[in-house]
């Protein structure tokens, strides 16, 4: 299998050489093993998958350590947490830096541990499937937003994403851009994967409702999270769908966008949205078998609107950045023309905020954006550049603060 590199590299070789843990987090089948064992083969590896390795280091941590030295690249860590105690030991009594890689597939879980254990101590970071400058061999590696300086440096490296549609079906997973792989058997493989190795670990049910489970979210990727609506479609308790939302948030399957909280929107919905993490998930589990058939359906937009979102996060986490405090949405009944009003994505840096539309649309309309001036209540924030961003050929002006933006700009 040929090696995809990854556009985290520069900024996980720098965070590795300066700390002295590092965790890389993100679900399963990104390819966090496979970044680690290219970029780093220095590195020893102990796998915590396997159960004979995890008992060592459960029973017997110092003779662990003596079988596996240092540095050491421990994957799958959050299955044996007890683990995370020795580190912190060891951590503490050296000034060595880069002497622990760990990774792990459920990102909420290892938190709670990093930070009973190695708080202060370690540097997280986390990897998500392939991004289209990734699959497009794009070398440019900056988070969105909507500013003169980002499109002055991005214009110099753009790209023309004729197949587009194919890779919104396809999905983001290494392994269906390094081999010829049947799209329907890998999806299937890794739904039956997953559930078997992560969610029996995480909670007693049945694979079967739980799989119905999973495709009643994929259904609803894009809208307004409705525990009620889905707990109804599946057959179970509303707080045991929103038990396993969380799992599925936790595992790095969905993505749980906030709306955006001000005192002045007071007529604001505070419901948050669900995005599938990745699109081909998503539409393998809603039976979506072709591209062409995802493109002229129902869902078309909201699948797109889903791919659109998921590759913002990956510009920021590919720098090394955190998105949760920086993308938001809003929705709600603030302006005064009647009816609810929708900002796609708000994203907020430096005190101002970028009112982004997502239009699966070649011809795009300045009204598309008109509930952009809602960020105008807002005090002591300013309303930056509004995009909409679609299927435009070129970069267009619709009004002196509100550009049509072609996909290839993200």
């Amino acid at each position: 299998m040929a090696y995809i590199s990854r556009a985290i590299t520069d900024v996980l070789k720098s965070r590795v050489s300066s700390s002295k843990c590092l965790l890389l987090t993100g679900a399963r089948q990104v390819g966090k093993s496979t970044v680690v064992k290219n970029e780093f083969p220095e590195f020893h590896r102990a796998d915590f998958d396997d159960r004979l390795t995890r008992l060592q280091a459960r029973e017997e941590p110092k003779l662990f350590f003596l079988n596996n030295p240092r540095p050491l690249f421990i994957d799958e860590v959050q299955k044996e947490s007890s683990i995370l105690e020795e580190i912190k030991l060891l951590v503490d009594n050296s000034d060595d830096r880069g002497r622990f890689i760990l990774s792990g597939s459920q990102k909420l879980e290892l938190m709670k541990g990093m930070s009973e254990s190695l708080a202060g101590r370690v540097s997280i970071m986390e990897l998500c499937g392939l991004s289209l400058r990734e699959i497009k061999n794009v070398p440019f590696n900056r988070h969105f937003v909507p500013t003169d300086e980002y499109f002055d440096k991005r214009e110099n490296c753009l790209k023309k994403y004729e197949d587009l549609w194919e890779i919104i079906h396809k999905g983001s997973y290494p392994e269906l851009y390094d081999v010829d792989r049947d799209w329907q058997d890998y999806y299937s493989s890794y739904v039956a994967t997953y559930i078997e190795r992560d969610i029996n670990e995480l909670i007693n049910t049945d694979s079967l409702t739980f799989t119905k489970f999973m495709t009643a979210v994929a259904a609803r990727t894009g809208e307004m999270l409705n525990y009620a609506n889905i707990a109804s479609e599946v057959g179970v308790s509303e707080p045991t769908i929103k038990t396993w939302i969380a799992v599925l948030e936790r595992t790095g399957i969905v993505y749980i966008l906030q709306p955006y909280s001000a005192s002045v929107l007071n007529r604001a919905i505070k419901t948050p949205k669900i995005y599938f993490r990745d699109t081909g998930l998503a539409c393998y589990l809603t039976r979506w078998i072709t591209a062409e058939a995802l493109k002229n359906s129902a869902v078309a937009g909201n699948i797109f609107e889903t791919f659109i979102v998921s590759e913002i996060l990956k510009s920021y986490s590919n720098e090394g950045m955190d998105y949760k405090f920086s993308v938001f949405y809003y929705r709600g009944k603030d302006k005064k023309a009647s009816g609810e009003n929708e900002i796609d994505l708000i994203i907020e840096e430096n005190g101002l905020l970028y009112p982004v539309e997502i239009k699966m649309t070649g011809n795009p309309k300045a009204n598309m954006a008109s509930a952009n001036p809602i960020l105008d209540k807002i005090p002591d924030k300013r309303r930056g550049m509004g995009v909409i961003l679609c299927l435009i050929d070129r970069k267009t002006y619709l009004r002196d603060n509100l550009l049509a933006l072609p996909i290839e700009y993200i």
